[in-house]
């Protein structure tokens, strides 16, 4: 089992940036693969962007590629999600989720979440 804490969301205009945190505790954090999610109001929890305990892979919703960026500090048990140019398309709720193995974009593969994190974005 982890435990994930998100933080960082908030309100912007479109154009602007945020950047999520998610705090990770339990066993062997190292070793889980960790992703976003985000679910806008009247539409299923969709993937967003995952990266395996080798920092070097990371996978990106088309939606989201080349504007969002994810990172994670092993050391710290942090994991980040950058995201730039934003747009109202991007309002959902955010969620931090990990599992004990690699990156799946199906939300049904991961059975750690976070409480999420509301972010908007103004037109």
């Amino acid at each position: 089992q982890v435990q994930l804490v998100e933080s960082g969301g908030g309100l912007v205009q479109a154009g602007g940036s945020l950047r999520l945190s998610c705090a990770a505790s339990g066993r062997t954090v190292s070793k889980y693969a960790m992703g976003w999610f985000r679910q806008a109001p009247g539409k299923e929890r969709d993937f967003v962007a995952g990266i395996n305990w080798s920092v070097g892979s990371t996978y990106y919703a088309d939606s989201v590629k080349g504007r969002f960026a994810i990172s994670r500090d092993n050391a710290k048990n942090m994991v980040y999600l950058q995201m730039n140019s934003l747009t109202p398309e991007d309002t959902a709720v955010y969620y931090c989720a990990a599992r004990h193995g690699v990156v799946f974009t199906t939300s049904t593969n991961w059975d750690n979440w976070g409480q999420g994190t509301q972010v908007t974005v103004s037109s």
